[in-house]
């Protein structure tokens, strides 16, 4: 477990190495231009949208490991050939090969803490990778930006030519993992990629988990540097450095409150935690409201604006120890890396919409904005709890399964407690 904490530190620190700078290097390093830029953007996304289904059902038949590693090399590829790529072509291809390996990454690290962990200990090792992932991201855009150059073309080449080294550094350190023997479905031959499909999607309490997931992702991580950076600077006259401060205060807020948070949603209902998090939310809509609409001076504003970036952080690392936990739960046996991979994807289509449609929205329609994220805030809130009547007693409490039938993919079994 802690050689995979190593790794997601590792993915996280690669990934806040560049891609902050992916705009510039493209459009003015380059010389390609603010369309090829935006497009590189865009083939992230598409990427991982595309690899995404395949993931599921390769970690589901050969491990998460195997298919970790996959990933890592291909994505060093990607960095490194990105980072001596001069014309459009090569850069596409590069940021496909790039992206497509950073979102395989997540789903099969997911899966490994899945099956490292146990139910007990599984909401404390994911709330031990977000705070990771994050600090990763914090730290590799920090160094990042004190190496590059936007007048040379070789300080980029540097960076990213560090993220592959980083990258192959941690296939180094994961092909030394040992995974515990988890069921397989090359274990059960006779099921089909098909039926694995359809079984995820006849399980209901899934389903509605990949929509309010659609939900979180789509009204939290889909605006942060879009809609609501565009509002900022618009509306409440935000200034550049009071931006980054703002992002920096998210970054905080999750690492100081991770694991002080984790104390008061171990003992709480999940759903009960997810409608929570909608309603800290909302707070955060109704003072970025405050911040572009109030009318008041431009310390007030600045100062809401930054405390909207530090709850939406509190709500994270509210979230990290529950949802992701829940995915596994309602995995059947052997089935954790297909699901993992479904949520990956939905994640990805939220994140692929949430700019599109937040970012025009945030610049130009400032009331509407603000109410339309407010009611999709209200909304997390009232599916976490219709979820909540999805959901078995111990996927929903599940210190109870201690001591009580342990529950998974919504079929029972009477298990011992020690067991």
């Amino acid at each position: 477990m802690r050689r995979i904490h190593v790794g997601n530190a590792l993915s996280a620190f690669g990934l806040g190495f560049t891609v902050p700078y992916l705009y510039v290097y493209v459009a003015q390093v380059r010389g390609l231009g603010a369309m090829t830029a935006g497009l590189v953007l865009a083939v992230f996304a598409v990427a991982a949208l595309v690899v995404l289904p395949f993931a599921g059902r390769a970690i589901v038949r050969r491990g998460p490991l195997p298919v970790l590693l996959a990933a890592l090399v291909t994505a060093a590829l990607g960095a490194l050939s990105l980072g001596f790529a001069g014309h459009a072509v090569a850069v596409l291809l590069s940021a496909g090969a790039l992206g497509a390996g950073q979102a395989v990454m997540q789903p099969a690290l997911a899966t490994m803490i899945v099956d490292c962990s146990s139910a007990e200990t599984r909401s404390r090792a994911f709330a031990m990778q977000f705070f990771l992932q994050n600090l990763g991201l914090g730290v590799g855009g920090l160094i990042g930006g004190h190496l590059v150059d936007a007048t040379r073309v070789s300080s980029f080449t540097l960076l990213f030519a560090i993220e592959a080294a980083m990258f192959l550094l941690l296939v180094v350190v994961m092909a030394t993992v040992r995974m515990p023997h988890s069921p397989r479905i090359g274990d059960a031959p006779g099921r089909s990629a098909k039926g694995s499909w359809k079984q995820l999607l006849g399980n209901r309490a899934m389903v509605q988990l990949c929509v309010l997931g659609f939900v979180l992702f789509f009204a939290c991580y889909g605006q942060f540097e879009s809609g609501l950076s565009a509002y900022g600077v618009e509306a409440a006259g935000i200034s550049t450095s009071a931006l980054g401060t703002a992002l920096a205060a998210n970054t905080a807020m999750i690492v100081v409150a991770q694991f002080a948070v984790l104390r008061f949603v171990e003992r709480r209902r999940r759903s009960r935690v997810i409608a929570v998090v909608g309603l800290i939310w909302a707070v955060a809509w109704v003072v970025a409201g405050y911040a572009g609409l109030g009318h008041g001076s431009q310390e007030m504003a600045t100062a809401a604006f930054i405390s909207t970036y530090a709850l939406f952080g509190l709500g994270e690392a509210m979230l990290s120890p529950t949802v992701a936990p829940l995915v596994a739960d309602l995995a059947p046996v052997g089935m954790a890396g297909q699901y993992n991979s479904a949520f990956a994807l939905v994640k990805q289509l939220a994140l692929a919409v949430g700019p599109a449609v937040g970012g025009p929205m945030g610049a130009a329609l400032h009331g509407p904005y603000v109410v339309t994220f407010l009611l999709f805030s209200l909304g997390i809130s009232v599916l976490a709890v219709r979820l909540g009547r999805q959901l078995t007693e111990v996927q929903d409490r599940p210190w109870l399964g201690r001591s009580r039938v342990v529950t998974r993919g919504g079929a029972s079994e009477a298990v011992p407690a020690e067991a």
